[in-house]
């Protein structure tokens, strides 16, 4: 079979583009032909709110990877499509995440298809975005309808979706990022890092949103402190800001936490993301909204306990009281469920239950659902 992956792929950096690349993989493996074919330009510098979009490492030799597609260019899309729409893959593979690509992708989408032949296919990760825009809804209607069908990761994803199409969905969750390695010794992370193996560790992983509630998670700190339950405890903070950073610090200063939190402002490489989750206890997502988070596929992988807000789709990955516990997105809850994680046994109990449950999380499954869509389709 001939499938084509359009979207994020080196050079382009981050979770994205990994997925994308360990799909094309996965594909390899079972005999197909795949090529993916990436941006030339995915977004323009003035709506990029990190510092860079790619990386300077060599791009992977088992992959046939080729930059085609500009986001802002609709003589590209004719171009691109047309292209496609050429070659004849048996199914287009997208990934969908933000309206902003809405134009782009659908319009692609619709030329390509015009063969008779190919399908357009997605795995979505949001319908509806975390920051709301006027022109979200046109462009989610836009890009939706020039697909044949879908894989979701989330039931919250599969009932915005179907306020858009009836067209075939199947889920899958989303999963492990086994591209990232295998756990290391606490110690040796912790000196990768800089950081002291005698102090006990929380983390916050990944970029830093006004949705994910960061600002949560620094008053929770901030009042565990203030009632002496943080001594010989610090908080990391790891990921770039893609939001203004000067209230965050304000906040830290506020709650009298400079000293105890750990601010590591920049995008994490893949290479060291092992050591963080390696030297962390547990990972905290106290997020306002969510749909999934690619960070919890991470903690499974590298069997890290987590507290995850009880929002969107995140209990359905985190079961409460097996791998980590469920809290309400306030200050309070997350404090108390962070003071319970420390407590007897139950970080060692949840580690343990991390390599059963993380088996039920494999790119074959996604991939394969990915496969039944399409027979469903073509």
């Amino acid at each position: 079979m001939k499938i084509t992956i359009l979207g994020p792929a080196h050079p382009y950096r981050g979770g994205l583009a990994s997925i994308m690349q360990t799909m094309a993989r996965v594909y390899q493996r079972d005999g197909h032909e795949v090529d993916l074919c990436t941006f030339t330009l995915q977004y323009p510098s003035l709506l990029f709110p990190g510092k860079s979009q790619t990386v300077t490492t060599p791009a992977p030799e088992d992959l046939k990877i080729r930059r085609e597609v500009s986001t802002v260019n609709p003589l590209n899309w004719w171009r691109v499509g047309q292209m496609l729409r050429r070659e004849r893959p048996d199914f287009i593979l997208m990934k969908y995440w933000t309206p902003f690509m809405a134009p782009c992708f659908g319009a692609i989408a619709r030329l390509a298809r015009k063969n008779g032949h190919t399908k357009v296919l997605c795995q979505i990760d949001n319908v509806e975005p975390h920051e709301h825009h006027l022109i979200d809804r046109p462009c989610n209607s836009y890009f939706l309808h020039s697909v044949d069908g879908f894989v979701y990761m989330s039931d919250e994803v599969y009932r915005q979706l179907r306020d858009y199409t009836d067209a075939p969905a199947l889920f899958s969750p989303h999963p492990r990022f086994e591209n990232f390695g295998e756990r290391v010794d606490r110690t040796e992370a912790c000196d990768r890092l800089a950081l002291d193996p005698k102090v006990r560790y929380a983390l916050f992983f990944g970029l830093i949103r006004d949705y994910k509630g960061l600002d949560l998670l620094l008053k929770a700190w901030g009042a565990m402190k203030r009632t002496g339950k943080t001594a010989g405890r610090k908080l990391i903070v790891a990921g770039e800001f893609y939001t203004a950073p000067e209230p965050y610090h304000k906040l830290i200063e506020a709650e009298g936490i400079s000293d105890e939190v750990i601010l590591h402002d920049r995008f994490i490489p893949d290479s060291v993301v092992g050591d963080y989750f390696s030297a962390a206890d547990f990972v905290v997502l106290p997020y306002r909204s969510a749909t999934q988070s690619g960070v919890t596929q991470i903690a499974y992988q590298f069997s890290t306990p987590m507290i995850v807000t009880d929002v969107g789709g995140l209990k359905e990955i985190v079961p409460d009281g097996k791998v980590g516990y469920l809290c309400r997105p306030t200050p309070s809850s997350i404090a108390e469920k962070i003071e319970q994680m420390w407590q007897g046994d139950n970080m060692e109990r949840f580690h343990q239950n991390c390599l059963t449950e993380r088996e039920r999380f494999s790119w074959e499954e996604m991939c394969s659902k990915l496969m039944a869509v399409y027979d469903m389709v073509k």
